[in-house]
């Protein structure tokens, strides 16, 4: 199979019919072998009963229904796991990601060699309380990754080998950072085509405004986790290091001049309470390392989602 494409969804159901039809007719017309996995998270709508209806038209139509609603890293991850197509490309479900955009997606994967390629929206249909946003969250993350030659991370019209979405973890709120991700598993060569951003013909959009305090959050979030998931020692240990090394310093200092040179108490100077409480931090700091290493050797279910049904998955 050459194409896999992965839709997650929730309450789509007016987009759906037209989406797969617009899907079906470009890969007819390119010859591809594919699927489509459409993952319904948890949608309070008639979006499961459309893709039930639909997969009897399509038998390439693929779907997972989530019990209930985990967001939308948690279907991207399902489907990843589900994946079959040497490339996988993800859309988004309300039709502003163009299908047209997938030959060429699947070229620069198949031919010109790359890992991952994100699109980017370079003109867009959105308001601007949504826009000036995404650009600062777009220059934080380009600063903190070093991925300079993305300018839109979280376009989800992407697409990957089959192997980079087999190899990470989407999670929480991950997905607008997947490249990060790919990178830290060891996937750079990283592309960006320009894609056309579509209004929204359906429905509105399910981000509301916490989206934009969350996007920073995730991105500290996903910065360390890829640093120091696995050793989380290094960091926290590091810092408990440094702080009860100064703190120590400070102690012997205030030692030394209190026997040789000052008549007064240790305990009347301010620096004496502070050189006790960058140790006492320090000491934290470090236990802090210790446990967060037994967590993360023992977390295994992290990616564990109640999925109610599916149509035409392969045993």
């Amino acid at each position: 199979m050459q194409i896999s494409i992965v839709v997650p969804l929730y309450n789509e159901e007016e987009s759906l019919p037209e989406l797969m039809s617009w899907i079906d007719r470009v890969m007819q017309e390119h010859s591809f072998s594919y699927e489509v996995i459409m993952v319904d998270d948890g949608s309070r709508d008639k979006s499961w009963s459309v893709i039930e209806n639909l997969s009897s038209v399509y038998p390439t139509l693929r779907g997972i229904k989530f019990g209930r609603n985990y967001g939308k890293s948690a279907a991207l991850n399902v489907g990843f796991g589900e994946a079959q197509g040497d490339v996988v490309i993800t859309m988004d479900a309300d039709l502003q990601d163009s299908p047209d955009e997938v030959p060429e997606l699947y070229r620069m994967i198949s031919q010109d060699g790359y890992d991952l390629v994100s699109g980017w929206k370079q003109k867009r249909y959105d308001p601007i309380t949504k826009t000036i946003p995404t650009k600062l969250y777009n220059w934080a993350a380009r600063a903190m990754s070093g991925i300079n030659n993305l300018h839109d991370f979280n376009c989800g019209l992407k697409s990957y080998k089959n192997e980079v979405v087999k190899s990470i973890e989407v999670y929480g709120e991950m997905h607008r950072y997947i490249p990060i991700l790919a990178k830290r598993a060891g996937y750079d060569r990283i592309g960006e085509l320009v894609v056309h951003h579509q209004a929204r013909k359906y429905g509105v959009t399910k981000f509301g405004l916490e989206r934009f305090l969350f996007g920073l959050l995730d991105l500290l979030s996903v910065s360390f986790m890829t640093r120091f998931a696995k050793r989380p020692m290094h960091i926290f240990g590091g810092l408990g290091v440094l702080s009860f090394t100064v703190g120590f310093i400070i102690t012997v200092y205030l030692t030394i001049a209190k026997f040789f040179f000052e008549v007064y108490r240790m305990t009347e100077r301010p620096l004496f309470y502070i050189g006790l409480l960058a140790i006492i931090i320090g000491v934290q700091l470090f236990l802090t390392g210790f446990l967060a290493e037994l967590v993360s050797r023992s977390a295994s279910d992290r990616n564990n989602y109640l999925i109610s049904k599916y149509v035409n998955r392969e045993k």
